[in-house]
């Protein structure tokens, strides 16, 4: 009877290997090795071993899953952060597609961000591994050979939102159709759109307590401004759970040098990614301390951050650059704060939103400055949060016009939703 690798008895000889080679080895030393293998000597024991350590290494070689999920990723968000954690937990290699700006404007308007930027944000996230850039918005028969052959996809992961094309079909239905496809929950709280929202709604508040300031109120305009205020208030509920699955969850060690960075990171752009990776690079731990919204609102102004403490919190530590964050950081980095998380480097870059400090106010790097640990970085970028708001301001009636054809579909999603069981 012939027998070749993949029949019973190599299973066996896998599961079992411990026990054959034991009992090679006794009949070895009993001298009956000739009687029951067939003349091998026990000269030969050794040989026979390793060759089941050879099966029992193959048997054991565990295939990778690598997974694939694109987007646009414009106005990068926690939301966007927690999908790829997601799609990354389904496999062992996580590639992500970043959308053409063609595609982008083809099928929903003009993107805020630019494809280096939108790679720049992509790339920075601790969860992914590759990046294509340049991915078509709808998954073709072709594009998604491509993944299968080229880039060895075992599945394609999206949300549990429906993913339309312009003709309604479902962008997603050739992957779904080849069995390759999974699901995963979409972030609430938070989209891109919700964002621009904000930002708009923003502009018009800052006009509308200019106008307040220059003439005389009527009851009801306080009204009305409380209403624009909480036209976009976040939806997030931020919860223990979901920060622990951003972090690390490791300290620095005991020799290790802290690098401290702070800042409101609203709006998390190109330009942070870029400050944390040159800041990490001068140490072994990066810790970033996060503004709170009161402290950031009295440094920019009204309208101001567009995200919340908890929401800047997450889109930092999602970056595969930080170890570490402190959630609501005071303004001053004081002596105790330096001893209490052992910090041997404070650092700020040369583009911020503002560098100029309050009437009275003294400087917050006072005391690092005194003690020889401050830093300037250079920024390597130009880009800030008032940059990237300038440009939906600038495309104010197309980005109009986009968000209401996103927050119908978006309306539509919240009224059909069913509970999704994940993360």
């Amino acid at each position: 009877m012939e027998f070749d690798s993949s029949s019973s008895i190599w299973d066996g000889v896998y599961y079992h290997s411990h026990l054959l080679g034991g009992l090679m080895l006794t009949a070895a030393l009993l001298g009956l090795s000739s009687s029951y293998f067939g003349g091998l000597g026990s000269s030969y024991l050794p040989y026979m071993l390793s060759d089941l350590g050879f099966f029992y290494k193959k048997k054991c070689e565990k295939k990778r899953i690598r997974v694939y999920m694109d987007g646009c990723f414009d106005l990068m968000h926690y939301g966007h952060a927690n999908a790829l954690r997601q799609a990354k937990a389904l496999g062992d290699e996580l590639v992500v597609g970043v959308v053409s700006d063609e595609e982008i404007v083809a099928n929903k308007g003009p993107p805020v961000l630019s494809m280096e930027e939108r790679l720049a944000l992509v790339s920075g996230l601790k969860w992914v591994d590759e990046v294509i850039a340049n991915a078509p918005y709808a998954i073709t028969e072709k594009f998604m050979n491509s993944l299968f052959n080229e880039h060895k996809i075992d599945y394609i992961i999206h949300g549990d939102d429906p993913c339309l094309l312009p003709d309604g079909t479902d962008a997603y239905a050739l992957a779904k159709t080849a069995g390759r496809y999974k699901q995963i929950k979409r972030t609430e709280g938070v989209s891109s759109t919700d964002i621009v929202g904000r930002i708009l709604s923003s502009l018009n508040d800052a006009e509308a307590c200019e106008n307040h300031d220059n003439t005389s109120s009527l009851p009801d305009d306080d009204h009305k401004e409380s209403q624009s205020n909480s036209s976009h208030i976040s939806q997030f509920l931020p919860t223990s759970r979901r920060i622990v699955q951003f972090s690390n969850g490791k300290g620095p060690g005991p020799n290790a040098r802290v690098v401290y960075i702070d800042g409101a990171f609203d709006l998390f752009h190109a330009g942070h990614v870029e400050i944390l990776r040159s800041a990490r690079q001068l140490g072994d731990f990066l810790l970033v301390g996060i503004h709170t919204d009161q402290i950031v609102s009295e440094h920019r102004g009204k309208g101001h951050p567009i995200m919340y403490l908890h929401e800047r919190s997450l889109s930092v530590l999602a970056c595969s650059y930080v170890d570490e964050v402190i959630i609501g950081a005071p303004w001053e980095v004081t002596r105790d704060m330096v001893t209490t998380f052992n910090i041997s480097l404070v650092v700020h870059g040369t583009v911020a939103e503002s560098n100029s400090l309050l009437a009275g106010e003294s400087d917050p790097y006072a005391v690092p400055k005194s003690m020889g640990i401050f830093r300037m970085l250079d920024s390597l970028k130009n880009i800030t949060t008032t940059s990237v708001a300038q440009r939906i301001v600038a495309n104010h009636d197309a980005y109009l016009k986009r968000n209401a054809k996103k927050a119908e579909s978006e309306k539509k999603y919240y009224a059909e939703k069913v509970h999704v069981s994940g993360d």
